[in-house]
């Protein structure tokens, strides 16, 4: 299992948190205020597992930056599993269909994100 995370968020405090409970966990991270960075990381970073995508940003929305990964072969195979504070059922089918793998709402429940992130990894 490839436990490299590449998170993305435009709140440094959520990065923060994520990062304290995966390192935790043993998994190894990189992080991304943006989505245009992260892409740039996905694409130059072969060893990244497993993408976890915050789907409100400013710069780039999650859903914007999903098309690119999904678009681009270098780095499409990489999952992405979205997390928002949209937490309607009709918000997770949306993020299904722009690409992302699972879907995890905020405030973020750890052992529903493990076991989506292992179930990708």
């Amino acid at each position: 299992m490839n436990k490299k995370i590449l998170i993305v968020d435009d709140d440094p405090r959520n990065i923060f948190a994520l990062k304290l409970t995966l390192k935790a966990r043993g998994f190894q991270m990189e992080t991304s205020t943006m989505a245009q960075e992260a892409i740039q990381i996905l694409k130059n970073s072969p060893d990244i597992g497993v993408v976890l995508m915050d789907m409100m940003m400013p710069d780039m929305d999650g859903y914007e930056a999903l098309r690119i990964i999904n678009k681009t072969p270098s780095i499409q195979h990489i999952p992405v599993i979205a997390v928002t504070a949209q937490a309607m059922e009709e918000d997770r089918q949306k993020c299904l269909d722009a690409g992302a793998r699972d879907y995890v709402k905020k405030p973020i429940d750890v052992d529903k994100l493990l076991t989506a992130i292992e179930k990708l990894s």
